[in-house]
């Protein structure tokens, strides 16, 4: 759940847009792309990692040191220099610009495959439909809580505060799945 350019673009249209249906184009954007993400990770990871297992080591590793990097950029970022007073933008644009955020971001891409698609591999059968099942009712939930947080926050958070405070937990829920990561890969070995 790190405040990444994908959530925070959804949580700045919640803001921006005179009423919260207005940012729905852009929680579906995400929640879809979120969505084939999700099946692209949980699907493809599986598959490579029962053709070749020593690409579970290799998977985890790089899951470690990428949440490991994710976490301290969140951690260290200043949310009062954020674009936050970017306006609200039409459905095309808001489209557009989900899709670009949401596909063509490295960070929303490798955080899929290094999280999801790494903790999917201690599932099989009914346990990783439902893993991956809920994995994406809650990316739902959290695009539609992110724009509905946004417009209830909307103009009152000037200096950064609030999402300040929101990027320190974000980055320590980060780092504690960083922590299974580790010791789910010790238990591999």
């Amino acid at each position: 759940m790190p405040l990444g350019a994908q959530n925070v673009f959804v949580f700045n249209q919640g803001a921006s847009q005179p009423k919260l249906k207005r940012a729905l184009p852009v929680v579906l954007t995400a929640s879809l792309s979120d969505t084939l993400l999700i099946l692209l990770a949980v699907l493809g990871v599986s598959v490579l990692v029962f053709t070749v297992p020593v690409l579970k080591t290799a998977i985890f590793a790089v899951g470690i040191v990428f949440l490991l990097y994710m976490g301290w950029s969140i951690w260290k970022s200043d949310p009062a220099n954020m674009n936050k007073q970017q306006a609200a933008m039409p459905i095309k644009k808001q489209v557009l610009f989900a899709l670009s955020v949401s596909l063509l971001n490295p960070h929303a891409i490798l955080d899929t495959i290094g999280v999801i698609g790494t903790s999917s591999l201690s599932y099989h059968g009914a346990e990783k439909a439902m893993f991956t099942a809920a994995c994406i009712i809650t990316s739902w939930l959290w695009f539609l809580g992110l724009a509905i947080t946004g417009k209830a926050v909307g103009s009152l958070d000037h200096e950064g505060r609030l999402l300040r405070w929101v990027n320190k937990c974000s980055a320590m829920m980060i780092w504690g799945v960083t922590v299974y990561l580790v010791v789910q890969l010790i238990q591999a070995l």
